[in-house]
């Protein structure tokens, strides 16, 4: 049947919006500028770079700025900075919640609408917090707008799901899907390089005074203007042709959260478990080992965030071999070697954490080389995991609870245990999260697309 420009194709009984007419209205006004699968790949990298620069400038102030600012009144810096790092944790809880709400307003209002109240929330949760005056200014006030914004920071996440990752997926051919699933990891270390070469530059160039007083507000202003430009990136792709011959063929369209949970729950139970030693890995050579040299490093920070940088690119280089691994001998095979691999780690990061300086920047750079290993093929096993009418939705929320399970409190655990009880809990972390993988990868047969 016909369809007339800037009308919506009819939907059956049951069926959900996929689309509003104005995002339709656009389709049809950019069906002469057809997006290729190289512009699909750099919006899916700009935005999660984006994403991830957004939650890595929190992070690394959650080390460098908020134990001074927030928590002066803590009896020792190890103390507020594990407050800090209870605070960094709230956004993991915050974003299986958005993720609910913002599918409901994709559901009715569409996709950009959704995605441009999401990035709107998540860039003015960030630049609020460059605003923040500190505890000694407004008292415990500033606790609880910090935690309202960490809070709002998650909540946004959880809607800036575009699908363009799972369009990529889904356009990939059979041989290279390992390829095409470590595209959008590739956001993660760039928006950690990023986030850690503008904190390192004023670190290392500003007095202590002048960084927590104004230096530290500069680069969550960035983060609001790089999510600006990537929310029209985004955009773009979005209302392109591609993009709603997807949604009209329901491969990119939003469900009800319990349609989801009770078609695919035992899906999203193993999808939420396999990527938890990389997951679990995460936030222990980024966050974490910026914390420990703080408290307890000889090394001074701006040179040490200088080698998570080196460590970020590291990263960059085997998420990359990961994609080439993975069409080698199979994506549940290179998770399972990349678990093991972690499994090995845990029993040698420790020993570096306790070796001084230059074992703390192997910790980093090691652990971000495994790390690429196992996160370039994160993704790919959450989203195969589904139909394709329920890949867009079922990504975003079990993608949710493997980040809160494996990720949201490794700072906060990891830091209490190795400061009271001893760096050998590092590596027990470590090992749990890699056999939770194993596991979760003995029950899961095959990763490859689900049958319709």
């Amino acid at each position: 049947m016909a369809v007339s420009p800037g009308t919506v194709r009819p939907l059956s009984k049951g069926a959900t919006p996929s689309s509003s007419k104005l995002e339709s209205d656009a389709r049809t006004i950019h069906d002469d500028k057809p997006v290729s699968a190289s512009n699909i790949a750099i919006g899916v990298v700009l935005g999660r770079m984006s994403e991830f620069f957004d939650f890595f400038v929190f992070g690394l102030a959650s080390v460098l700025v908020f134990p001074q600012l927030i928590f002066p009144f803590a009896p020792d810096r190890l103390t507020a900075t594990l407050y800090s790092f209870a605070i960094f944790s709230l956004a993991f809880i915050a974003r299986p919640v958005g993720s609910v709400v913002f599918t409901a307003i994709d559901r009715h209002y569409g996709r950009g609408t959704k995605l441009t109240v999401a990035l709107f929330v998540l860039g003015s949760s960030t630049v609020c917090m460059g605003f923040l005056p500190g505890y000694d200014q407004i008292g415990v006030a500033a606790i609880y707008l910090l935690a309202l914004f960490r809070i709002g920071q998650g909540f946004a996440l959880g809607g800036a799901w575009d699908g363009l990752a799972s369009l990529l997926a889904m356009n990939a051919p059979e041989r290279h899907r390992g390829w095409y699933a470590m595209v959008p990891q590739l956001g993660a270390p760039i928006g950690f390089a990023l986030a850690s070469m503008l904190f390192g530059y004023f670190v290392a160039n500003l007095s202590t005074e002048d960084f927590l007083s104004w230096g530290w507000r500069y680069p969550f202003f960035v983060a609001f203007a790089i999510n600006v430009v990537a929310l029209f990136a985004r955009l773009r792709l979005v209302v392109s042709k591609e993009f709603g011959t997807a949604l009209e063929r329901h491969e990119l369209q939003p469900v009800r959260i319990r349609d989801l949970l009770s078609t695919h729950g035992r899906d999203i139970l193993i999808g939420a478990f396999v990527p938890l030693a990389s997951f679990a890995m995460f936030h222990l050579v980024t966050i974490f080992p910026l914390g420990w040299t703080s408290l307890y490093g000889e090394q001074a920070i701006g040179a040490f965030m200088m080698v998570q940088v080196i460590g970020a690119l590291c990263g960059v280089v085997t998420i990359i071999a990961s994609g080439l691994l993975a069409d080698r001998i199979g994506r549940r095979s290179q998770l399972g070697v990349a678990a093991v691999i972690i499994a090995l780690f845990s029993f040698i990061g420790p020993m570096l954490i306790s070796s001084g300086s230059t074992g703390i920047d192997a910790f980093v750079i090691i652990g971000f080389g495994v790390l690429g290993l196992s996160f370039g093929q994160a993704s790919g096993s959450v989203s195969f995991r589904f139909r394709k009418a329920y890949r867009y939705t079922g990504s975003a929320f079990t993608s949710d609870l493997a980040w809160l399970v494996g990720a949201g409190f490794a700072p906060l655990i990891v830091l209490y245990l190795s400061s009271h009880f001893g760096v050998t809990f590092i590596g027990l972390y470590l090992l749990s999260g890699a056999l939770c993988t194993l596991v979760a990868l003995f029950f899961n047969k095959r990763i490859e697309p689900a049958n319709d």
